[in-house]
Parts: structure tokens; sequence; C-alpha cells
């Protein structure tokens, strides 16, 4: 026998015994092929994965099991649920309703569109639902659409073409629409609105940073430093006295006086030959001398007062939509001796001044002895812990749940409305991520266990469509492959067209926030660090948090919708 026959019979044996070797090949390919970058330009795992499978499942036929596809799909919307709950609940708000009506805005026009191009060209829901996946750059609308076709009564041959078609219809559009959204978002978009990135970048912070100088007990610094001395120009001033006379976010952490404690009070008087330990920005605790005494070594002084850097994720919903000036006024003094090291959306750092606006989902990196942080931190969210193990009970029964809320179907007509399993775990994620942030104790499910859910989840549920689906999929490709191409651009542009303008004329947004927030709408990431690089500036990461939860949601239901609407039964 032939080498290339002996080769495929070992592919025919692995195949039909062991087609989930072939399902990780994909994911393990796709995943490598992802990271390749040209010109700063990478297409991504997903896209590259569902390729991969493709080309894959030409070699044999690959049966996969379709409760299996269910628990991968359910996996990953339930992790962009429960990672989204937060910030979706709290953006649900008077003062992020600009955001969230520009998400919603920008997911209805691109519904309408995929609508009026379905019964044009009289597209099937399959086709339909992969061209809005692609397009509008949501993987997931793939897995919800799926469902939703699942529990229609379809024949197993026309269920098979179906799926086929989803995974045609975006393996032709998604990487042409997310390159689209890429250039669109800090190149075309600022050019519709007549304005430089640049120049309006520097004017938002100005603005942001306008007002007074933050007052002693904020928390508006990025570095801290501690250091000892021995008192003797402070003696006879209480502490809270010298802390102003540095100014500065400056605080004194520790008092000994002949080796022993003194308790720490803002009255608290300072006398000749105290030992203090100052804790402060470096520039001004380092210039402080003057005011108190010469500097000592100081390690008596600093030993049995730990202090450390802790990551917590912002889950105060009193705290959404507000400024750091506001948040200062209502920690008050609870926030003394603690700092704001940086503040990150999203994975993109958020310049720090008294106008930022903080997020639920934010995470803000805080500085501090270990019992200032005490009495910050509930205040402001939970600690994100790299020790917490996942609640596997509250995985598993939110999971179920939510897939058991996606097998109710409605009939609306002759419409059949269902969220299907993969909507259903996205709704269940949302619950279950909200409970989580209003009872901490409750559920834990680590940000690092999310994203290896998340992305395990997408990556087989995206092979597994390939690889069940490679024939009819190229075969798809074939017979719609430029027509889908030529009206994925446009269902992609459009959106963000209309996005555009109405922000900037009807809702009259920020320009620098318009950019973060049509990358939010689109759930593109690296449009925003996109916008960063031509604005000069991280201010565009201001606009993208509430809608990108929006969207993650919105364009995930869409593909039912679509399902619904297009089907002839």
């Amino acid at each position: 026998m032939p080498p290339a026959g002996i080769f495929m019979g070992w592919v025919h044996y692995i195949a039909t015994h062991a087609p989930e070797i072939f399902l990780l090949l994909a994911i393990g390919i796709g995943t490598l092929l992802g990271r390749i970058r040209i010109r700063g330009f990478a297409i991504g795992a997903t896209a590259c994965t569902l390729i991969v499978a493709v080309i894959l499942g030409l070699l044999d036929t690959f049966v996969i099991p379709p409760m299996l596809r269910s628990i991968l799909f359910g996996f990953f919307v339930f992790s962009i649920g429960f990672r989204s709950g937060p910030e979706f609940f709290a953006s649900l708000s008077l003062s992020t309703l600009r955001q969230v009506v520009l998400a919603l805005v920008m997911g209805a026009s691109g519904l309408l569109l995929i609508l009026v191009v379905a019964y044009a060209l009289h597209l099937d829901p399959g086709t339909a639902a992969g061209l809005g996946a692609g397009s509008l750059t949501q993987t997931s609308m793939m897995g919800t659409a799926s469902g939703a076709l699942e529990q229609i009564g379809l024949s197993a041959d026309r269920l098979k073409q179906e799926q086929a078609n989803i995974a045609a219809g975006y393996a032709v559009t998604y990487i042409c629409g997310y390159i689209l959204v890429l250039l669109f978002v800090p190149l075309v978009a600022p050019r519709l609105m007549g304005v430089n990135l640049k120049e309006e970048a520097a004017k938002l912070e100005a603005e942001l940073s306008a007002g007074a100088p933050p007052k002693a007990g904020n928390l508006l610094y990025r570095r801290l430093q501690v250091r000892a001395y021995q008192v003797s120009t402070a003696a006879g001033g209480t502490v809270s006295e010298l802390e102003a006379r540095i100014g500065n976010r400056t605080s004194v952490e520790r008092i000994l006086r002949d080796g022993k404690d003194v308790d720490l009070h803002p009255d608290t008087r300072l006398e000749a030959g105290d030992e203090i330990l100052l804790a402060g920005p470096s520039a001004v605790i380092v210039a402080a001398q003057r005011l108190i005494g010469p500097e000592i070594e100081g390690e008596h002084v600093m030993r049995s007062v730990p202090g450390q850097a802790v990551e917590v994720f912002v889950t105060v919903r009193d705290l959404h939509g507000r400024t750091l000036a506001d948040i200062v006024e209502k920690v008050g003094d609870r926030a003394r001796g603690v700092f704001l090291r940086a503040l990150t959306r999203h994975g993109q750092e958020v310049p720090i001044t008294p106008g930022t606006q903080i997020y639920v989902g934010d995470v803000m990196t805080l500085v501090g002895f270990n019992q200032n942080l005490k009495n910050v931190i509930p205040r402001v969210g939970q600690e994100i812990r790299s020790s917490d193990r996942t609640d596997m009970a509250f995985l598993a029964f939110g999971l179920a749940v939510g897939l058991l809320v996606g097998l109710l179907s409605f009939t609306v007509g002759s419409i059949p409305l269902t969220l299907g399993g993969g909507g259903g775990a996205l709704v269940a994620g949302l619950v279950c991520g909200w409970l989580r942030s209003r009872r901490p104790t409750l559920g834990a499910f680590p940000p690092a266990a999310q994203q290896t859910l998340s992305d395990l989840g997408l990556g087989g549920f995206v092979a597994a469509i390939g690889l069940a689906n490679g024939p009819a999929a190229v075969a798809a490709i074939q017979a719609h492959g430029l027509v889908l191409l030529g009206v994925g651009i446009v269902v992609t542009l459009t959106p963000l067209i209309v996005g555009t303008l109405f922000a900037h004329r009807i809702l009259r947004m920020n320009p620098v926030v318009i950019c973060g927030a049509l990358a939010g709408a689109m759930t593109v990431d690296a449009a925003v660090a996109g916008s960063c690089d031509v604005a000069q500036s991280q201010t565009p990461v201001l606009g993208v948090a509430v809608p990108y939860a929006i969207a993650n949601v919105v364009l995930t239901v869409l593909g039912p919708i679509i399902v619904a609407l297009t089907f002839v039964g």
C-alpha cells in the first residue's frame, strides 16, 4: 500500500475511534497560528481554529457528539456571562444610559441589515446567522444560533447543512470584519466626526485633571514609598498637622516612643525623639525630612507593619459611573494610607485623574498597609486572589439551570422563539456573576479559571463545528463565498458608521470616548489599543466598559432571533 493510503488509513482509524484527537489538534494548531503577527496584526485563535478544523474535516467523516458541543459552548458563554454580569447589571442606570443606547443602536442596525440581506438574497437561517456572527465579530452568536436550530424540528440532514452554513458564513466574514473594525475605529471614525483624535484626547485629559489638587486621604496617586524619621523639627505638632504640612497623600503609619508603639490618631501629638513611619508618593516623602527631622535606618520601625499591593475587582454598584474624586469623598478617611497604583479596564490601562469614571468590572491595583487595605477593599469590591479555587458546585448548578432555561420555546404566530442552550447558559452566567458580586462568599470563580474555561470552551466548540461540517462548509463557501464577503463588509461597516454619527450628533458623546465605545460595542479589544496608539493617550479606554458588557449579551442573543426571523418551515 502506498504511503498516502497508509496515512489515510490511520486518519480514518483515529477519526472513527478517537475523533477528539483531531479536535485537540485543531485547537492547538489554530491557537499557534492565531498568535502569528504580521505588522502587529493577528487573526486570533478562534478564526484560525475554525479554518484548521474545516481543513481537517476534509480528511474524513467526523462524528462529534452534540452533547460535547453543548457542554463546550456552555462553558464559554457561562464564563462570558459570569465575567460580564456585574458590569451588565450595573450598566442599567441613568449614569451610563448613553453608552447603553449606543450599543443597542449598533446591535439593532446590524440585525436589521442582516434580515434585509437574508430576505433579499433568500439566505437560509444558518448562512444568515454565520454572516451575523462573522460580520459583527461575535463568535458566540454561532453557538446560540446552532442551539436554536436544534430545537425547531429540522431533519438530521438539514440540521447538519444549516450548521455547516453557519461555519461557512462565519469563516468568510469574520477575518474581514475584524480587520475593518481595527481600521475603522482609530482611523475612520475620527474623520467622520471631523476631529483630530490626538488633540481631542489631550483636551479630555486636561478636562479630567481640572480642579483642585487632591486632598489627603484620597486614592489618586500611583507610587508608594515608606521611610522612617526621627522627630525633631515636627515636635509639638499633631499627626494631622504634620500630614497637612507635607501634603500630597502622605500618612503617618506608626509612631514609636522609647521603643513602644503609641496609639495613632490624627490628634496624637509628636514628641522629640519619636520614631515615625511615613508613607506617601516617593518625591514627596523624600523631601519631608526638613519638616520632620533626620531620616533613620528604620528597620525596627517597619518591622511588623506589613504592606502589599493587591488587585481589587470593582463590584460595588454605588461606584459605577462615579469619578475618582466622588469616590474619594464617599470613602473619606477610611482611604487613609491607601494608594491607587494602576487602573485597568479590559486589560488596558486607564488614565488616573480626579475626573476618571470608575465602572463595575474595572481592576484597581491598591497599595498600602494591610490594615488600611482591609478598611478600603470591601468598599470597592473583591480582592483577586490567585489561591482561590473554583466552586464547582456553584458552576455546575448554575450551568445546569441555564441549559434548562434554554429548553424553553415559544411560538409567536408561526415564528418559534427560543434562547437555546447557549442563550440559557449566558443568562445563567450573568445572574451568577451578579450574585457573586453581591455576595463575595458565594461561588468562587477566579479570573484565570474563567479565561481557561472560556478559551477551552470556545476553541473546542468551534473545532467541533469545523470538523463535523468540513466538506459542507467548503461547498457553501464555494457557492456563496464572494457574495457573503461583499455583504459582510457592508454589515460590518453599517453599525460602525451609524454608531459613530449617532453618538456624535445625537448623544453628544466625547469623540475619544466614542472610539472606545465603538470598539466595545463590536467586542474587539484590539481596536481600543489602536485608538490609544493614534490618540497617544489611554483615554479611549474610558468608553469601552459599558458597551462591551451590553454587546456581549445583545449580540449573543441575536443568534436565535436571526434563526427565528429567517426560518421557513
